[in-house]
């Protein structure tokens, strides 16, 4: 009988092809380190609602949703016509347009603490540009930030990463201080300690969307309590979280308003776009005053080739509004219990070790027990990434795949509103069976 990575060669042939080609072009040979998976990763065709097609034909039930991107499924319909009549109407039409407005209008209606925003292409913009409006706004350098949190790839979010960083100058991370996830003394005593304190950024479920939580509600709530007792601005990154912890984000799932939002993918219809809103008092650091001595100074510079482009701007306001009108959230949260419900039953019944845990339509995969409740583990963040490190994992990604089942990483299931009961079911079957096949091979 063929193992695991046996059957994902025979069924991959198409890929493996292309992957010999790309290591020539791209580095490593692909264009987004996730992607990257030896023997080599999967290339794919086309997606519809929640399933895509490869390069061989197989097909995959999809929960890597576009790297969290696509809560309405692939090529939703309402979208599609949308930036189809848009790309005849011009894709960059180097002015403000209509299109813009209305993609602020739709964000505003959702979030109510962003009374003004700015818009940009990416979620590692957002975040520089959210620290930069800090540290203008408040006179102040520093930035507090928590240990394994991801916001993007720029030179001071890669602070505290979990990943080495060659190529960014130790100077960089001279203004950042590093505290433990989900620590309240710890952000107290930097609070304490150093006055020079501009902001907080976090994600507000825990470090890689949830993957490492903390206890959500009184956390946050002890985050806004100190930081607004120091004059600090507290910066909630929802490039993941945002329209999906709730059609508001976490900040309305946990009655927590910060000072700036950080935002992309879902934003923006899934197409490249990302924005930062939040207190305009903050937001008006980038405007033109209209005294050159302040404009020169004060004000925070901020050009853009495809801010608020048309074209993104039109998925993300029509995304947003059907979001806004329609049981969107309802929906894939409910398919996210399901599954998530389901997982844990598989991992009961077969008495193999491991849970899953996670909010609304973000599940994760842990290959260990804990008695947690299934929505936050309470385990150890040192024992959930040595966990997810594991041989099986890595296993437990392949058998799905070769079973017609793409996840996100090698641990998440990021559930969207066109999942169904039928997608659901078929994806806890593979699950199963997969599963059975690690035992079997002696990796787990």
């Amino acid at each position: 009988m063929a193992t695991i990575l046996e059957e994902y060669i025979t069924k991959h042939p198409g890929s493996a092809r292309r992957y010999e080609e790309s290591t020539t072009i791209f580095p490593g040979g692909v264009t987004h380190d996730s992607r990257y998976a030896m023997p080599f990763p999967l290339f794919m065709t086309h997606g519809s609602g929640p399933r895509k097609w490869d390069v061989d034909g197989n097909e995959y039930i999809d929960y890597v949703s576009g790297h969290g991107a696509l809560l309405l499924g692939h090529s939703h319909p309402e979208i599609a016509e949308a930036v189809s009549q848009q790309i005849l109407r011009g894709t960059h039409l180097g002015a403000s347009t209509d299109e813009e407005l209305r993609w602020a209008r739709a964000i505003k209606a959702l979030i109510p603490s962003i009374e003004k925003l700015r818009f940009h292409s990416s979620g590692t913009e957002a975040t520089l540009m959210a620290m930069r409006l800090s540290r203008a706004y408040t006179g102040k350098d520093k930035i507090i930030k928590l240990q394994d949190h991801f916001h993007g790839w720029h030179d001071y979010a890669m602070a505290g990463s979990d990943r080495a960083a060659p190529g960014i100058p130790l100077a960089s991370w001279e203004s950042m201080i590093i505290v433990p996830s989900g620590d309240l003394n710890a952000v107290e005593d930097a609070l304490n300690s150093d006055s020079e304190i501009a902001a907080l950024i976090l994600e507000p479920t825990g470090a890689h969307y949830g993957q490492l939580p903390f206890d959500a509600p009184s956390y946050l709530k002890g985050l806004r309590d100190l930081t607004a007792q120091h004059g600090v601005v507290l910066i909630f990154d929802e490039v993941v979280t945002g329209f999906r912890a709730s059609p508001g984000g976490a900040q309305v799932r946990y009655g927590i308003n910060p000072d700036l939002t950080t935002m992309a993918k879902i934003v923006a219809g899934a197409l490249p776009g990302g924005a930062v809103g939040g207190k305009a008092e903050i937001i008006d650091m980038i405007a033109h005053r209209g005294d050159p001595e302040w404009d020169n100074t004060h004000r925070v510079y901020h050009p853009g080739t495809f801010n608020g482009n048309p074209l993104t701007a039109v998925a993300g306001a029509t995304c947003l509004e059907i979001i806004a009108s329609q049981p969107i959230n309802q929906q894939a949260d409910a398919m996210g219990a399901r599954l998530k419900v389901g997982i844990n039953d598989i991992f009961g019944k077969m008495e193999m070790a491991g849970h899953a845990h996670g909010i609304a339509s973000m599940i994760h995969v842990v290959m260990a027990d804990c008695g947690c409740d299934r929505e936050l583990c309470t385990m150890p963040h040192s024992q959930i990434k040595e966990a997810t490190a594991s041989p099986a994992v890595t296993a437990l990604k392949r058998g799905l795949q070769n079973l017609g089942v793409d996840i996100m990483g090698r641990d998440a299931f990021l559930v969207s509103a066109t999942h169904t009961e039928q997608e659901v079911d078929q994806t806890l079957a593979a699950f199963e069976t997969t599963l059975a096949a690690i035992r079997d091979e002696g990796l787990a």
